[in-house]
């Protein structure tokens, strides 16, 4: 009996580690009032590298931080279709946009300028190890051996969550949105965003 037991328990624990989510640990992520880690990266904008400063940005206004899985791919790319048509309101509203993922800087230059994405509006970072997402609170997950993007390009980094981060221009954060717990959708990401960024 035990040892059917213990079987059965071994194989629950297997399958609970396969379907559990990648990504972030609910007690770690920052929330609203914690003063946002500043942090300098390789970025992308219409195509040219520079190295993108969150304490530069934020001697500016507002900042929103947004963090998505992977360019190239169908919610991301919906998530920066949107932030380029809303962009100018942002800038109205005194704030910058970054978004950051796992992609190397070579694959941000592309998307950065594709009209379809972020068509030049605004900057997207590289963080291929995750360092800047693990400062936020978000766990990178492992990369997935045979995946591939719709243009059939094999990706070889891990995911960080979606997950966005308004920061006010005093550094602190006054609002997260994550889809895996407050399970919205790419495009409800900006819209809440831009409804905070306005009223501050």
């Amino acid at each position: 009996m035990f040892r059917k037991y213990n079987r059965l328990s071994i194989l629950i624990f297997s399958f609970s580690l396969l379907i559990a989510p990648s990504g972030f640990a609910q007690s770690t992520i920052l929330s609203k009032g914690e003063t946002a880690p500043v942090f300098t990266t390789k970025a992308s904008l219409t195509c040219s590298a520079y190295d993108f400063s969150l304490k530069n940005a934020l001697a500016k206004g507002p900042v929103v931080v947004y963090f998505y899985p992977s360019a190239y791919t169908g919610g991301c790319d919906a998530e920066a279709h949107a932030f380029a048509e809303l962009n100018d309101q942002f800038t109205a509203a005194g704030a910058t946009i970054i978004g950051v993922s796992a992609d190397d800087i070579q694959r941000l230059n592309a998307f950065s300028s594709d009209p379809q994405y972020c068509a030049g509006k605004f900057p997207v970072a590289s963080d291929p190890g995750g360092e800047i997402a693990a400062k936020y609170g978000l766990t990178m997950s492992a990369p997935k051996v045979g995946i591939k993007d719709p243009k059939g390009q094999d990706l070889t980094h891990g995911f960080i969550p979606r997950t966005t981060f308004v920061i006010d221009k005093e550094g602190k954060i006054v609002a997260v949105f994550s889809s895996e717990t407050d399970h919205i959708s790419p495009t409800e990401h900006v819209e809440k965003t831009l409804a905070i960024v306005k009223g501050l």
